[in-house]
């Protein structure tokens, strides 16, 4: 009789995180080039508002979330981001790579704890984002294709 038992393969405990990861890699890319959309705004305005959007969305989990202690970290660690973003416009566009590259380690922590509850895939998939489009911002940068 065959067995239905779950495989134990070191592939399968990974597969539920290849499409989050995937799909991470996409939307880094298309975070990257996210300037092209708003070609009337200047580039490190494009990523500072991208900053804080991005950290924003952690304030709505942990408001689908509902405990107090959430919510206030949540909003605590979005006005750090918010405020990195805003040093970025006026001084250097290395702000918005040190602060994806920041978000990403929140996000990995996030994954790794589950502070906020009901997140499941969107750590994975947000720390992928995150540090995509860092890595891509930055190597603009040392080339010469953006203001720093």
């Amino acid at each position: 009789m065959p067995s239905t038992a779950p495989a134990t393969s070191s592939g399968s405990t990974h597969r539920p995180l290849r499409a989050p990861l995937i799909w991470g890699v996409v939307f880094g890319i298309l975070q990257a080039a996210s300037p092209l959309a708003f070609f009337w705004l200047d580039t490190v305005t494009v990523y500072a508002l991208g900053l804080t959007l991005i950290a924003a969305v952690y304030i709505g989990f942990a408001v689908a979330d509902g405990r107090r202690h959430v919510l206030v970290a949540e909003t605590v660690v979005a006005s750090v981001f918010v405020v990195a973003a805003a040093f970025a416009e006026l001084g250097s566009a290395w702000l918005i790579v040190a602060g994806l590259v920041g978000h990403g380690f929140k996000d990995l922590w996030q994954h790794r704890t589950g502070f906020v509850a009901g997140t499941r895939w969107w750590p994975p998939f947000c720390v992928t984002v995150d540090w995509v489009a860092a890595a891509l911002i930055a190597v603009a940068l040392a080339a010469g294709l953006l203001p720093t």
